[in-house]
């Protein structure tokens, strides 16, 4: 197996690993906490984040696949981003640190996303920026978090 074909297998299954940590993290959480919380009036009831979640890491888990060589030095660090929210916000209760890595992870995913517009790639570019628009939702979601409490 080729270097390029390790990869086209292992970032999806990543993708799913990331995706069951983050859940992980949520699973654990002591949820008093996060009801207790004030919050924005746009923020979704929980049970959308159960939806919305598994198709954008199937979307990521694609998109990771067909340009794995292209992505891979960004991708692995999103990822580690990514779950690394749940578990900052949700497991550790520190909205600010978590606050600080999603505009991190923010940050990251518009570079993968130029390189795929670079790349020529647009319907992967398409299917990735419904990821990009919901973390960037979730960052409005975790500052109006900091700003109500």
């Amino acid at each position: 197996m080729t270097k390029n074909h390790l990869l086209k297998v292992s970032l999806p299954i990543l993708t799913f690993f990331a995706a069951w940590l983050g859940g992980l993290s949520t699973y654990y959480t002591d949820w008093s906490w996060y009801e207790s919380l004030n919050k924005s009036s746009f923020n979704p009831p929980n049970y959308l984040f159960g939806i919305v979640w598994p198709i954008l890491y199937t979307l990521m888990a694609v998109v990771s696949f067909l340009h794995a060589k292209l992505m891979y030095k960004w991708y692995i660090p999103q990822l580690l981003l990514n779950s690394g929210w749940s578990w900052l916000f949700f497991a550790q209760q520190q909205p600010e640190i978590a606050f600080i890595d999603i505009v991190a992870l923010i940050g990251i995913n518009l570079v993968i996303l130029m390189k795929l517009k670079g790349q020529d790639a647009w319907l992967s570019f398409v299917m990735y920026l419904p990821y990009l628009l919901w973390i960037t939702f979730a960052s409005i979601l975790n500052l109006s978090i900091l700003v109500l409490n």
